[in-house]
């Protein structure tokens, strides 16, 4: 049976990270080691990762290289990545595995995600996600066959921001990328409108090292204009508008993002720029 290894890196989780370790426990396939790479929390995550593998260790300082330092621990023949705020539904794992017995020619798996939290905010985060599944220059794999990730070098070390993205179109180009119908819940938490637009500010702050790699420049050019993604919006009115109050918060909510993800995006060239000229 192939063995998968669920990699699972964390920073001060202590909200979310039962219920993700929990959910990995509870896959339906067997062969599963579980491996947690805390980078340095302050709060009891690293209790409670240990009280579900003793596969616990300490290395940053962000997730990319969190996740390639767990995948240098790993045994399986495949590697799963997930976020500490995720839970997985039963058949994540199954799925995935089975995908890439029937195809020998599928390299990675895409598994869709769907959001939930508590209040306006992490229900309009909801809203918004699920105008992404099944949209390929959105999402990315986060199943990979193990020696397709080693060939590829991992994760991209110097990238804070679109890291799953240059991955997964690095591997599609060496092989197929498949889907499952199963699902990874996000947990918003209980976000505020703030919270929401200074974790925007972060990571567009980063990400022009993944923009500027020209091979993924046609990605990049639909990720980053903003009438490609109310196109997604609009496309479908029924569910974009099914409540309105919900869709034009939603509408108002990436506005503001997309107006602070330019900012941040700028203040990044800015700072790369002067630091290449120091």
């Amino acid at each position: 049976m192939p063995s998968v290894s669920v990699i699972v890196p964390t920073k001060n989780s202590t909200a979310t990270l039962g219920a993700c370790l929990r959910s990995i426990r509870a896959q339906t396939h067997p062969a599963i080691e579980l491996i947690v790479v805390d980078n340095h929390s302050t709060d009891g995550t690293m209790t409670i990762a240990r009280g579900f593998t003793d596969r616990v260790y300490t290395y940053g300082p962000e997730r990319s290289s969190q996740r390639n330092f767990g995948a240098a621990q790993a045994s399986g023949d495949h590697l799963l990545f997930i976020d500490s705020d995720m839970v997985l539904a039963p058949d994540v794992v199954r799925q995935c595995v089975e995908k890439c017995a029937n195809d020998p020619g599928t390299v990675a798996v895409v598994i869709p995600e769907e959001s939930f939290g508590i209040g306006f905010w992490a229900q309009c985060k909801r809203l918004e996600r699920s105008f992404y599944v099944d949209v390929n220059w959105m999402e990315a794999a986060r199943f990979f066959r193990r020696e397709v990730f080693v060939r590829a070098g991992g994760y991209d070390e110097s990238m804070v921001s679109g890291e799953d993205w240059d991955l997964s179109q690095r591997i599609e180009r060496t092989g197929a990328l498949a889907r499952i119908p199963a699902r990874i819940l996000h947990d918003e938490g209980c976000p505020s409108l703030g919270s929401i637009v200074r974790k925007k500010l972060y990571y567009a702050r980063w990400f022009s090292v993944y923009a500027r790699q020209q091979a993924h420049a046609n990605s990049v050019s639909r990720q980053t204009a903003v009438l490609a993604r109310y196109g997604l919006f609009f496309r479908n009115p029924a569910r974009l508008f099914s409540r309105p109050a919900l869709g034009i918060g939603m509408l108002f909510m990436k506005t503001i993002e997309f107006g602070m993800g330019a900012v941040g995006y700028a203040v990044g060239v800015f700072n790369t720029k002067r630091e290449r000229e120091v």
